[in-house]
């Protein structure tokens, strides 16, 4: 997990090397002001002021040093952690535009969006505090030891003493609160699930009045996401607490034993062999008595400073399983080693072929499928909801793979394509209509990049879409709000399939994308793409039998399997489902059959 993360920090390894640098230098002076500033107390006693400027004089540089590297270090660090972050999305994104139908499926939505932000903003700041305070406190704790030690070896070892009391209590509530924090995000894909479902569909909220439900759905995934933190937050609470206790321990017997030592500095124990004095501690001056305190203060923050750190990473670490899980996805859909880069036609073939979404799931969603389409054929393709009549077409350009069997492009196995390739001759205009923000043209350039104002136009004349297109001000060059909130349902429809005709595709696949449009307009687009793209291969799925009667071929599907292919006239003498469908759809009666 790590080693996929670290990834994310080329371009920025130097600002966290620097960090870390920086951080050194200024524990190193933070680590020696106290030592100093003993000395400048025990010299006031001395009186002697040219050696009292000089210290005063370096305790200043220091200091001033320090601040230097503390804001050079927060500095870098920054820069670190926002690249890291900044990289982190970006390599997410690059990741997820290559994932199949199929792996987004294994992933929602709403929990991409929250693998996206929050969960990269935990693992930035986990790195922040990975650079700069998981260096800066252990460094901060060695140093001040070291300096208690050299300053009275005696009093040191209550450091020793007091700081694994407070580690202790610092585990045991990080053991504690690692159990909720691993619960949240789960609740976190939760509520934004509830949230960009209600903006999706917000709509059909009010038109149907279901604000009040749809606010209380909201209220409990946000209760949920609450109570889970405040237990956490209780159990963490439990850390200022443990960290006065040790402190104020700490103070007492520094306190205590530290003024024994100062009171016992004039008195002896005895007088050895040679007759020289023994002391019964070593001697302690009021400035070190000063300095000890002030690291013994320095040393416990830290500690509790790092455990911060450590509850942070706990905090990131389920955050980052769940970011490397979108960074180690693979796209099912690969190209092949030696891929085909041109389509001769748009002949279509389906040999024995059965596909299912899941494989665990029980039963197939098309099963053992034969087909054959000619280049420059019009196909139908009818059913009844839930017969697979999308699936069978997404087999085509490729969005899924088949379980068994094969699917055939020109003549050949779509597997063997470059994708691109394939895709960009396979043009698919979805069952959900979707534009992007953006204006009129730069939705139909998605089709083609480079198109003239002349190829729209043109594109946009065989989709039906000029009429209304030249009634805006601002005709081609008029703003659609995102996902096309501006226009209406046949105009988005219309919009969809210019924008699919501009790649001048082999095969053109419209996946009900009529079913917003009036019958004759949808009458004046076929006899369109009849006449201006015939070498097209044109399969449209459509609930009303009058959008494909006129077709080459129709097909029937149910429950999967296809139950009929041939023309409008023999399918309406020979197939009971198009039959029954033709004559509901008419209001004919079977007497008049």
């Amino acid at each position: 997990m790590i080693k996929t993360l670290m990834k994310s920090i080329k371009g920025y390894k130097l600002p966290s090397f620097l960090s870390i640098i920086f951080i050194v230098f200024e524990v190193v002076l933070e680590c020696s002001l106290p030592f100093i500033t003993s000395m400048l107390v025990d010299q006031m006693n001395e009186r002697d002021v040219t050696k009292l400027i000089i210290i005063s004089v370096v305790l200043v540089v220091m200091a001033m040093l320090s601040l230097l590297c503390g804001s050079l270090a927060g500095m870098f660090c920054s820069k670190a952690s926002a690249g890291f972050a900044k990289n982190l999305r970006r390599d997410m994104y690059d990741n997820i535009t290559k994932f199949s139908f199929s792996n987004i499926d294994k992933f929602q939505a709403s929990s991409l969006v929250t693998r996206m932000t929050t969960d990269v903003t935990n693992v930035q700041m986990a790195y922040m505090m990975i650079i700069r305070t998981a260096i800066r406190s252990p460094l901060m704790i060695i140093f001040s030891i070291i300096m208690s030690f050299i300053i009275s070896p005696d009093l040191a070892w209550i450091f020793v003493a007091v700081m694994p009391l407070l580690a202790f209590s610092i585990g045991l509530i990080m053991y504690f609160a690692m159990k909720i924090f691993r619960k949240v995000f789960k609740k976190y894909d939760k509520l934004n699930d509830s949230v960009k479902e209600n903006i999706d569909g917000i709509r059909v909220v009010k038109t149907f009045v279901r604000e009040d439900y749809e606010i209380e759905k909201f209220d409990k995934a946000a209760n949920e996401l609450r109570r889970d933190f405040t237990k956490a937050e209780r159990i963490v609470a439990f850390n200022a607490p443990a960290m006065q206790f040790a402190v104020n321990l700490l103070m007492i017997l520094l306190l205590a034993l530290g003024s024994i030592f100062i009171v016992t500095n004039s008195e002896f124990l005895r007088l050895d062999s040679d007759g020289n004095k023994v002391y019964l501690f070593n001697k302690l001056s009021v400035g070190q008595f000063q300095s000890l305190t002030t690291y013994g203060f320095q040393s416990l923050m830290a500690l509790m400073m790092f455990s911060m750190v450590i509850l942070m990473i706990v905090l990131a670490y389920e955050s980052s399983r769940r970011i490397v899980e979108v960074l180690n996805e693979k796209s099912n859909l690969t190209n092949p080693e030696n891929p085909v880069y041109e389509i001769t036609d748009g002949s279509v073939e389906f040999r024995n072929v059965s596909f299912k979404y899941s494989q665990d799931a029980e039963k197939n969603s098309l099963e053992n499928i034969n087909l054959s389409i000619n280049s420059g054929e019009t196909i139908g393709i009818i059913g009844g909801t839930g017969s697979s009549k999308t699936t069978l077409v997404n087999l085509i350009s490729r969005l899924y793979d088949t379980t068994e069997g094969d699917v055939l492009v020109g003549g050949r196995n779509v597997k063997e394509y470059d994708l691109e390739v394939l895709r960009n001759n396979v043009a698919v205009v979805l069952q959900k209509n979707l534009l992007f923000s953006g204006t009129i043209a730069q939705n139909l350039r998605w089709g083609k990049e480079d198109a003239t104002d002349e190829e729209l136009k043109h594109a946009a004349k065989l989709a039906c879409a000029d009429e209304f297109i030249e009634q805006f001000p601002d005709k081609y060059e008029t703003h659609i709000d995102q996902g096309g909130a501006n226009v209406s349902g046949g105009q988005k429809q219309r919009l969809c399939i210019a924008r699919a005709l501009l790649k001048h595709p082999k095969i053109l696949i419209l996946d009900d994308s009529t079913s917003a449009v009036d019958t004759k307009t949808d009458s004046i687009i076929r006899k369109g793409f009849k006449e201006f793209i015939p070498e097209t291969t044109k399969i449209i799925i459509a609930q009303r039998i009058t959008s494909v009667m006129d077709a080459d071929k129709i097909i029937v599907m149910d429950n999967g399997k296809i139950d009929g292919i041939g023309n409008h006239e023999y399918l309406l003498n020979n197939n009971e489902i198009y039959k029954e469908v033709y004559y509901s759809q008419n209001k004919v009666g079977d007497n008049n059959a």
